[in-house]
């Protein structure tokens, strides 16, 4: 070859979330670093798929999704958020929610396009804009709780704001943004013609309170794409099933997206998951699961020098560890694994410019046991 590549993404390498379980393998670390539990999921939904493997549903989807699992979240969404949705026009079944996203950004952001993101930041939101050709304008979310700052986000907005992103519950820091949050966020939009991105996918994993929906605020359902994530909800994020809503209009180009992406999500799946969903106490028992496992963590946690606030959602816990370390966040977790055979995530690689608050990010979808062993060794620091 005559010339070499020119990156679209110079400043991306391998993710955090490799790189730390890659690391956890290797030094036989417990990994509670990556987002995924260690448990299994309901066997039933599992003999679900086996069964409509079995009947033949092997072949393609439908670019949209199955029929029936879409009339399920619309019911689902109208029970939970009181937004009537139409299952054949608003509603698209994903690879995963990070497709979703990435979808939902493609179909609306051009070049030189601005994208408001709060930070941090789930890690597939910069790479997304940048391949489209859009200029991030982060908007720090302010240590300890990392709740919206309204003041810093209003003065965000130009003439080129073209999308919002926000997350709730919050990945990384599990925050939940609040019915007056909303509120204001509605009123903000309210006269401007900028699309919300809201990422929802930790929907059923809230602590207090009910998770509030950009769905359950008509003018910013108007102009919302709304992501959502069967693999967290039922424990089978190697499914890799999302989904995305928003009004007929966006949810057209968010298919012409989508077709030339995956086209359409394993069939046998999409079934299991529809007959699943008949039963609506499989995901509202959710969130007292999830409030088991972090009040357990943070319990075990209390015997450590690490300081924290509980998680607000998410099955994420943050902890300070600046009692402990003055290190770099990406050198005391990769010390951390290493040495005392616990892998976490730093939380400053969750910003496009790194910042360095001292804390790491837990997964607490484990095993008790798995959690127990973790504390333990976390103890000894």
């Amino acid at each position: 070859m005559n010339s070499i590549l020119q990156s679209k993404l110079p400043n991306v390498g391998t993710t955090i979330f490799t790189v730390m379980s890659g690391l956890a393998t290797e030094y036989g670390a417990i990994n509670l670093s990556q987002g995924f539990p260690d448990f299994g999921s309901d066997e039933a939904l599992s003999e679900l798929v086996y069964t409509y493997m079995k009947k033949g549903m092997n072949q393609y989807a439908p670019m949209p999704g199955i029929m029936p699992l879409r009339e399920r979240i619309a019911e689902k969404t109208e029970a939970l958020y009181g937004y009537r949705l139409n299952p054949d026009t608003e509603i698209t079944v994903t690879s995963g929610a990070t497709e979703a996203l990435y979808a939902a950004i493609a179909a609306i952001v051009r070049q030189g396009d601005e994208v408001i993101v709060p930070e941090p930041c789930y890690d597939s939101y910069i790479p997304a804009i940048e391949l489209n050709g859009g200029t991030i304008v982060p908007v720090a979310l302010p240590a300890p709780d990392f709740h919206i700052n309204r003041e810093a986000l209003a003065a965000a907005i130009s003439p080129r704001t073209r999308a919002l992103i926000i997350n709730t519950p919050h990945n990384p820091t599990g925050a939940v943004m609040s019915a007056e949050d909303m509120q204001w966020l509605e009123n903000l939009l309210a006269d401007t013609d900028i699309f919300l991105i809201s990422d929802e996918v930790y929907e059923h994993i809230i602590f207090s309170g009910t998770h509030e929906s950009a769905l359950k605020y008509p003018r910013l359902a108007e102009r919302s794409f709304v992501i959502s994530s069967f693999g967290k909800t039922f424990h089978v994020t190697g499914w890799k099933v999302g989904y995305a809503v928003a009004p007929a209009p966006l949810m057209r180009e968010f298919r012409k997206v989508h077709q030339f992406l995956t086209f359409s999500t394993a069939t046998p799946l999409q079934y299991a998951i529809a007959d699943y969903l008949k039963q609506p106490e499989k995901y509202l028992h959710v969130p007292a699961f999830y409030q088991e496992k972090r009040d357990k963590f943070c319990a075990l946690m209390q015997e450590t020098r690490f300081r924290f606030t509980p998680s607000e959602g998410t099955y994420f816990q943050l902890a300070d560890y600046s009692a402990i370390s003055d290190e770099a966040d990406t050198d005391f977790a990769v010390r951390l694994t290493k040495e005392i055979g616990v892998a976490t995530v730093p939380v400053s690689v969750f910003y496009g410019q790194p910042k360095q608050e001292h804390l790491l990010r837990f997964c607490f979808a484990k095993t008790d046991q798995t959690l127990e062993r973790a504390v333990e060794r976390l103890a000894k620091l």
